[in-house]
C-alpha cells in the first residue's frame, strides 16, 4: 500500500521520497532457512575498448549485522538488525592477465534505511598490475567512504560530506530494486525520476569521482518469455536510462550525451531472480544455473562439482559443462 500510495496512479509519477526497504509479510518464509541463493551467470565485460568473456556469480542471503560495527554479527550484540546481502563476483581476462571483482552490498531489511541506499557496501578489484578497495556507509542521509588504491593520486581517500540528494539512489542498489525483494519504487508499466550515485564498479574502472546524476527507473508493463542457458523463463523487464554526458567514460562508449541505458529481466515468479542484465555499452550477463545451499560449507575438495549446477566449468575460465 505505501508503494502506491506514494507513486501516485499515473505513469511517470514520481514520489516525493522514497519507500523504506523492508522484508515483507512472506519474506523469511523463503529468505530465513539459513542458505544462501547462488546464480551463475556467463558474462561479457568492457575493458580497454573490447568485450571481454568471463563469469559472474551473485550470491544473495541474509544476515544479522551490528549497528556499531556494521560487520556479520556472531550473536550476543545488543545492536543487531537483518540486512540481505549481495556478493557479486566477477572475473575476466584481458590478454595475459585476468580482472577479479567482488562487491559486496548490504541492505536493511527492517525499514530503517530508504530503499535503493545500502547500510554498506565493499568493493575489491585486483588484477596483475595491483589492488584497489573501497568501503562506503551510508548513515543518516550522508555517505561516509575510504579507499584505498595503488594509482597514483588514489592511494588513500577518505570523505564525509557527500550528501544524499532527493530521491537518492546508488547503483549498486539496483539489483535489488530490479527484484523488488525489500520493496519496489515503480510498478509496472509506471516510471520514476531519481538521482542516481555512480557505481562503485564503474567509478574504478574509470577512474572517476562519484557523482549523482538525474535518472528514471521504469518497469514494464508486460510479461515476456526469455531464453538463456539456465532455461525459459517467464520475465518483467525493469530498466535504467541517464542522460548523464559522462556516462559514456565509465560504460567505455563514446562519451557523446547520449541516453545511456541497463536493463534487468527479472522473473515474473517468485523468488524473481534476475535472469540477465546488459548495458548499451555491450556488458551482458545471463543465467546459466542457480541453486540454494551452504556455500560456506562447501569447500572440500571435489566440492567444486557443485559449480556445475552454476553452469560453469570446474575452475574460473575453464569451459562450461
Amino acid at each position: 500500500m505505501l508503494l502506491f500510495s506514494l507513486i501516485g496512479c499515473g505513469a511517470g509519477a514520481s514520489p516525493a521520497v522514497m519507500p523504506r526497504a523492508e522484508a515483507p509479510r512472506d519474506f523469511w518464509s523463503h529468505w530465513g532457512d539459513g542458505k544462501a541463493e547462488l546464480d551463475g551467470y556467463a558474462y561479457t565485460a568492457r575493458r580497454y575498448g573490447e568485450l571481454r568473456t568471463g563469469e559472474e556469480i551473485q550470491v544473495w542471503v541474509t544476515e544479522d549485522f551490528t549497528a556499531g560495527q556494521l560487520v556479520k554479527s556472531n550473536g550476543g550484540h545488543g545492536d543487531e538488525f537483518p540486512v540481505l546481502k549481495l556478493n557479486d563476483i566477477r572475473r575476466f581476462q584481458t590478454g595475459i592477465y585476468d580482472y577479479h571483482l567482488l562487491q559486496s552490498v548490504f541492505v536493511r531489511a527492517d525499514g530503517k534505511q530508504a530503499l535503493g541506499l545500502p547500510v554498506k557496501e565493499v568493493l575489491s578489484v585486483d588484477e596483475w598490475c595491483g589492488a584497489a578497495f573501497e568501503e562506503l556507509v551510508v548513515r543518516d542521509g550522508v555517505v561516509h567512504g575510504v579507499g584505498h588504491s595503488y594509482f597514483d593520486g588514489e592511494g588513500d581517500r577518505s570523505w564525509e560530506d557527500e550528501r544524499v540528494p532527493a530521491m537518492g539512489v546508488m547503483a549498486d542498489a539496483l539489483p535489488y530494486l530490479a527484484r523488488g525483494l525489500l520493496g519496489d519504487p515503480v510498478a509496472p508499466g509506471a516510471s520514476v525520476a531519481v538521482q542516481l550515485r555512480h557505481s562503485q564498479i564503474d567509478q574504478r574502472l574509470a577512474h572517476r569521482e562519484p557523482a549523482w546524476v538525474p535518472a528514471t527507473l521504469s518497469r514494464a508493463a508486460e510479461v515476456e518469455s526469455v531464453e538463456v542457458p539456465a532455461g525459459t523463463f517467464e520475465v518483467r523487464r525493469f530498466e535504467v536510462t541517464t542522460d548523464d554526458p559522462a556516462c559514456g567514460t565509465a560504460s567505455g562508449i563514446a562519451a557523446d550525451g547520449t541516453t545511456c541505458k541497463a536493463t534487468w529481466w527479472v522473473e515474473e515468479a517468485a523468488p524473481h531472480r534476475i535472469v540477465r542484465w546488459s548495458r548499451d555499452n555491450g556488458e551482458d550477463a545471463v543465467l546459466t544455473g542457480s541453486f540454494r545451499g551452504a556455500y560456506w560449507s562447501m569447500h572440500g575438495e571435489g566440492q567444486e562439482e557443485a559449480r556445475r549446477q552454476l553452469g560453469l566449468g570446474l575452475h574460473p575460465y575453464a569451459p562450461a559443462p
